[in-house]
């Protein structure tokens, strides 16, 4: 049987990833040692940087409930116990939408909270 050199699937790989590095400063996007570095690191804070997204917006909307909380004249533990309270399912992406564009329907929520701790 003829032998095959794997000539051609080498240079199919290191361009794939060559391409990946295209933009990346000095030997990054030029030699291929240097550039799979740089692509699996990237490729690797790209994942972590999803996940760290989701965990980014949550704590975006906390503050902004518990912000539109306090000026309501509770905390925002006691207003989301009060919420569990009175069985109120509502996510905290929405309530943070609330509490900025429809500051009476997030009072009568706060409102409703308070009456069931208290």
């Amino acid at each position: 049987m003829a032998r095959i050199k794997g000539g051609m699937n080498a240079k199919r790989k290191h361009n794939k990833v060559l391409k990946l590095a295209k933009g990346y400063r000095g030997a990054r996007s030029n030699q291929y040692r240097v550039a799979k570095q740089s692509v699996m690191r990237a490729l690797n804070t790209s994942f972590a940087g999803r996940k760290e997204r989701k965990r980014q917006f949550r704590q975006l909307w906390i503050a902004r409930i518990n912000a539109a909380a306090r000026i309501n004249g509770i905390s925002y533990s006691r207003f989301m116990y009060g919420l569990k309270l009175a069985e109120v399912d509502i996510n905290r992406k929405m309530l943070a939408e609330m509490a900025v564009n429809d500051a009476e329907g997030f009072a009568t929520l706060v409102d409703l909270a308070k009456s069931k701790i208290a």
